[in-house]
């Protein structure tokens, strides 16, 4: 077996056994690396890499906008539902004007985003772990 198909497995196995905090993680943890791939692409000139990882992108923003719960969340969610919209009408026009000043600050966003997640993540798993021993 490969590198790649053993990692492929791996990180299925990891997907399918994660918490739904810990997938909301993973989106994110792909989000931030499609980015830097598109920025890389840009830096590059590379039209197939950058139009592929845009794409997967705004998939993945896509995928978190569809998965918020505004009822649970209420103005949290209506919040991360604006900044999503926001990322993605971003995501669009960068990809027609190759504008990679407005990638970088969307990947800022991604990465605070994603670490802001994680952190909660985190704290959620401990919660839990509390309430069980």
């Amino acid at each position: 077996m490969s590198y790649a198909s053993q990692t492929s497995s791996y990180r299925e196995m990891e997907i399918q056994s994660a918490s739904p905090e810990r997938l909301v993680v993973i989106v994110f943890e792909q989000l931030v690396v499609n980015l830097e791939r598109a920025r890389i692409a840009m830096d590059r000139n590379d039209l197939e890499l950058r139009v592929t990882s845009l794409r997967r992108a705004r998939g993945l923003v896509a995928e978190l906008l569809d998965t918020l719960d505004f009822e649970q969340g209420g103005t949290l969610a209506k919040q991360l539902a604006d900044l999503y919209q926001f990322m993605l009408y971003e995501l669009v026009d960068i990809g027609q004007r190759k504008d990679v000043v407005t990638l970088r600050k969307i990947v800022n966003i991604a990465t605070s985003l994603r670490d802001g997640f994680t952190m909660a993540a985190t704290s959620v798993t401990a919660d839990a772990r509390l309430k069980t021993a």
